[in-house]
């Protein structure tokens, strides 16, 4: 088989392919045999049927369409492996001929590629972390989130407050179904109502009726009428040495400081580095000079991601109905949402694309063994085989590139070390 490509232009390639007559001879032979077997003959037993009467009955066209259609599929593996490329969707076939007898069969296919785009700067990144050590504000937000376990929740008489717990009875006008129903309790400080939403209810009282309006991002806009049933103020007991002692079963404040900075620091080794990753890949993504992402990639990392999500729910037993249920959300907005995380995900790819062709990082053949045995597989070979054969390998050339540009940014990165915690409770 002979494989030539055009040059990439506008994200689009073509391939053409040419392959040899002795293979189209045997696909083609193969074809009638299947022909044989798969439909009755009359005065022949199955399978028996020879050439000439296929013909008559099926028409050879019928019997070299299959065979061209096996031609092709057979080597779309074999195409994609050669050109070491990833489409982002199903190549376009266009202007088909059908393969002949002795003759070498050519075909051309364009695949639709991610855009390359380039980066406003290449230099390392600056990022913000979190010390590595463990601060007095990190020890103070543990404290602080265990005794709000305690918590009591008092009514009082006056207008709702930024920290208060509300009941409402919310009735749905308009796209609002997820979060109708009366009785309904919201922490005004939980940011799991839209802001519009937060900002309409403070400085409400016990008996006001109100109708408030936002529009989620790509969904329709959506409207609830209110009616505020109670305001609550949240409680927090007295922080001392007898209640820590009956509470948590520590001796002192001191000690149960002291365990806290121990499960903190351990915390903090385990997940830092992957803190890192993420945020110095995302300061990357800011160097894009992309306006939009292109809508067949975006769309192609948008099903991935999907799949995944609805793979990781079957496996815990839960269809997406009642997550979306679970989680007060309708199904445009979960879709809006889903959208704009591969809208982030396409960008930082790019972004470490990009990077990648910077810095002409290579993959080698140890490259892709240790990138196997890491995912645990036990036979390598069989499984890079196996790749192989699906035209999966050069997805596995990407990934390990991208690797290599996140381990590049990591290196050099320059860090600037913020006590994130302190500086949220001196807002």
């Amino acid at each position: 088989m002979n494989i030539s490509a055009s040059d990439v232009k506008d994200a689009k390639l073509t391939a053409t392919v040419t392959i040899p007559a002795a293979d189209v001879d045997a696909t083609i032979k193969k074809a009638y045999k299947a022909a044989a077997k798969q439909y009755r003959f009359p005065g022949f037993r199955p399978g028996k049927a020879p050439r000439p009467v296929i013909d008559s009955m099926l028409g050879s066209e019928a019997v070299l369409a299959q065979a061209t259609n096996e031609l092709i599929g057979s080597n779309e593996a074999n195409v994609l492996n050669e050109l070491d490329i990833v489409p982002v969707k199903e190549g376009n076939y266009e202007n088909i001929d059908l393969c002949r007898d002795g003759e070498d069969y050519t075909y051309s296919v364009e695949f639709t590629l991610r855009p390359s785009v380039v980066l406003t700067s290449y230099d390392a990144v600056e990022i913000e972390m979190p010390p590595a050590e463990v601060t007095e504000a990190e020890i103070d937000s543990q404290v602080d989130m265990l005794m709000g376990y305690h918590a009591t929740f008092e009514d009082v008489e006056r207008a709702v407050e930024a920290s208060d717990y509300i009941t409402m009875d919310v009735e749905n006008v308009k796209n609002a179904e997820a979060i109708a129903g009366e009785g309904r309790m919201f922490a005004m400080d939980s940011q799991s109502m839209p802001a519009e939403f937060t900002e309409a209810v403070l400085g409400m009282n016990v008996g006001d009726e109100k109708e408030i309006s936002w529009t989620p991002e790509g969904v329709e806009e959506a409207t609830v009428k209110v009616t505020l049933k109670s305001v609550k103020e949240r409680k927090v007991p007295e922080l001392t040495d007898e209640f820590v002692k009956e509470s948590f079963s520590f001796d002192s404040i001191d000690a149960m400081r002291d365990a806290i900075k121990l499960e903190v620091e351990a915390d903090k080794s385990s997940k830092l580095p992957a803190l890192k990753e993420n945020r110095v890949v995302a300061k990357l993504a800011e160097r894009l000079e992309l306006d939009k992402v292109d809508e067949d990639y975006e769309q192609s990392v948008f099903s991935e991601l999907g799949q995944n999500f609805l793979q990781n729910l079957s496996a815990r037993g839960m269809t997406l109905d009642a997550w979306l249920s679970a989680n007060g959300l309708t199904p445009e907005a979960f879709i809006a949402d889903l959208h704009h995380q591969a809208d982030d995900v396409a960008r930082e790819s790019l972004a470490l694309d990009a990077l990648a062709r910077e810095l002409k990082l290579e993959v080698t053949d140890e490259d892709i063994d240790e990138e196997f045995k890491s995912a645990g597989v036990e036979d390598v070979e069989a499984s890079k085989a196996a790749f192989v054969a699906e035209g999966r390998m050069p997805a596995v050339r990407d990934s390990i590139r991208r690797s290599k540009a996140v381990d590049w940014l990591v290196e050099t990165a320059k860090v600037t070390e913020v006590d994130e915690y302190a500086e949220r409770a001196a807002q």
